[in-house]
């Protein structure tokens, strides 16, 4: 028996390691404990079976048994990196908790109960004029008013011209800026609005917002107790 004839079994026992499932390290040890074993006989009947007029080198030897060890070592560490990824999936799990309730400031859409919401316009600096558009679920602009040329937040409080509360559901806003009588900014107003969902999603977190608003969480630029 030659070095040749005892690497597919051992390559075939690491593959089959390769397919297991990350499980507890007692485990891993053990199946590891029982290839090691298989692999020292498969050793010794090389030896015994080697031609005495041309024995294996002692470096093979030592080559053969610093790849198993090597081998093992790189499965255990697996085994642990498995366990520590484990571990911090539920500590970001725990984190995540925390957010759960909060109100986060983001450019997003808002739900109206008939409560302000507290709107954080960001106007360009060349701006003369500010106006705030307020669009309804269905894109319909339902009312427009002039802001501020500040970047100071403000409650909106969600009435008409004449002081009716406007429907409850999901409004939009836009803040737009002029200059000159020329419109030379409009984006999406950051609003505060509660978390009531936060997950972990393509290797992020999104959170999702009163009324069913999803953000990123890199999208989120405050954080704050409810009001």
């Amino acid at each position: 028996m030659t070095l040749d004839s005892i690497q597919p079994a051992y390559s075939g026992t690491n593959a089959k390691q390769a397919g297991i499932s990350t499980a507890a390290t007692e485990g891993a040890s053990t199946t590891l404990s029982s290839d090691f074993e298989t692999f020292l006989r498969m050793l010794t009947v090389q030896m015994q079976n080697q031609d005495p007029l041309n024995p294996v080198d002692s470096s093979d030897y030592a080559v053969q048994l610093a790849t198993f060890s090597s081998v093992e070592q790189q499965v255990l560490s697996n085994d642990l990196l498995q366990g520590l990824l484990g571990q911090m999936s539920v500590m970001g799990m725990a984190q995540l908790s925390g957010w759960v309730g909060m109100e986060a400031r983001a450019p997003a859409t808002g739900y109206f109960d008939g409560s302000p919401i507290t709107i954080a316009p960001n106007p360009a600096a060349v701006a003369d004029e500010v106006d705030l558009i307020v669009r309804d679920a269905d894109g319909i602009e339902v009312q427009r008013e002039a802001l501020p040329i500040s970047a100071e937040s403000f409650e909106w409080a969600g009435v008409d011209a004449d002081g009716n509360p406007l429907p409850d559901g999901v409004y939009s806003f836009e803040v737009e800026s002029r200059a000159n009588g020329e419109v030379v900014l409009t984006e999406t107003a950051e609003i505060y609005a509660r978390i009531i969902e936060a997950r972990g999603e393509n290797g992020g977190t999104v959170l999702v917002l009163e009324g069913g608003t999803s953000v990123t969480a890199g999208a989120i630029t405050a954080i704050r107790e409810p009001s």
